[in-house]
């Protein structure tokens, strides 16, 4: 089908958005809850990661890159500062920086030693997006960039995104990275709005699709990650707590994930952990190096987050019916549907 022009695709697109936002979303919703797909996992066991000791980059790190090099942001030169601010994200300089997340860094492994009951443990802890069963990244993007697929995957349209960060500022973990000069907002109002695209994992969905492992699973030398169903996950994971009289991370913070730790030792110990080596970093302030808070709640139960949720849904409704009716002029398909 032949492309439409800007006007066009706001006549016939957004406006009849408008009037099918709410009907389609929710239809749309029906029929992936139909749909016979097991939403799936990962058990990390942090007994069993070395980090890949001896290799300046970790495997699982190292696949991430590979596997999604061709997506990374390929920012403009001149980019103007996220208004109203005098500053801008930009990591377009520090994309062989490995040991913390960002837009050029999907998985990170964070290194950290911790005394137990009278014992020392060297932990190695593989870190990107937890995938939450109900994230709510997902629910105050206005702009529905952000959302689950049937799988569980949180995925991020870069295509649709402002780069706004609501996603990071609700995320427990600040996970979500932002790239400024990227984006939909630099062909729109890159002075006055927006600030780039935001970035992370999105468990190799692609892969997951077609019945294969994500990557960072596949190169994990030590079978450290482990990755199937999320119910078969969280009982490997709890069998594992058990036997090593450990701790487990991942089935109740955010109102539960699809990824979980063990660890020999407490979380609130990692926690704590980390926080101190984060004040360290060559910039402590900047995000990507995330904690590990223990049964820390979802911002969707605060009253804030309901009514930023019951906000955004209408907008996000629209937003995203016209954006499916744009491509479907095009003639082009999600690949998530």
């Amino acid at each position: 089908m032949a492309d439409i022009s800007r006007r066009e695709f706001l006549k016939r697109g957004v406006l009849s958005g408008v009037t099918a936002g709410f009907v389609l979303s929710g239809a749309e919703k029906v029929a992936e809850a139909s749909e016979n797909v097991e939403p799936v996992g990962t058990f990390i066991d942090l007994t069993v990661c070395d980090g890949c000791k001896g290799q300046e980059v970790p495997s699982c790190v190292s696949a991430c890159r590979t596997k999604n090099e061709s997506r990374f942001p390929v920012p403009e030169k001149d980019i103007p500062n996220y208004w109203p601010q005098k500053k801008k994200e930009d990591w377009s300089d520090k994309k062989g920086l490995t040991t913390r997340l960002t837009p050029y860094n999907w998985t990170a492994v964070q290194k950290t030693k911790i005394e137990h009951e009278g014992r020392e443990y060297q932990l190695n802890i593989p870190r990107r997006c937890m995938h939450c069963v109900n994230p709510p990244c997902a629910k105050v993007c206005p702009f529905s960039s952000q959302t689950v697929t049937k799988e569980g995957a949180v995925v991020i349209n870069p295509e649709t995104c402002l780069g706004g960060a609501k996603c990071r500022d609700v995320c427990p973990w600040g996970i979500p990275a932002r790239q400024a000069g990227v984006g939909i907002y630099m062909k729109m109002a890159p002075d006055i709005a927006g600030g780039g695209v935001m970035y992370k994992c999105d468990l190799c969905i692609d892969r997951v699709k077609k019945g294969q492992k994500p990557a960072c699973v596949e190169a994990c030398p030590k079978g450290a990650i482990k990755f199937g169903s999320r119910d078969e996950m969280l009982k490997m994971a709890q069998n594992r707590a058990r036997q090593i009289g450990g701790y487990i991370y991942g089935d109740k913070e955010n109102g539960g994930t699809s990824t979980f730790y063990v660890s020999p030792v407490p979380f609130e110990k990692i926690d704590s952990a980390l926080k101190k080596q984060k004040q360290k970093q060559p910039n402590p302030e900047a995000p990507g190096y995330p904690g590990m808070p223990v049964k820390v709640g979802s911002f969707l139960d605060t009253p804030n987050g309901l009514a930023t949720g019951m906000l955004v849904a209408p907008i996000a409704s629209v937003f995203a019916a016209g954006y499916k009716v744009y491509k479907t002029m095009k003639g082009e398909v999600d690949s998530d549907k």
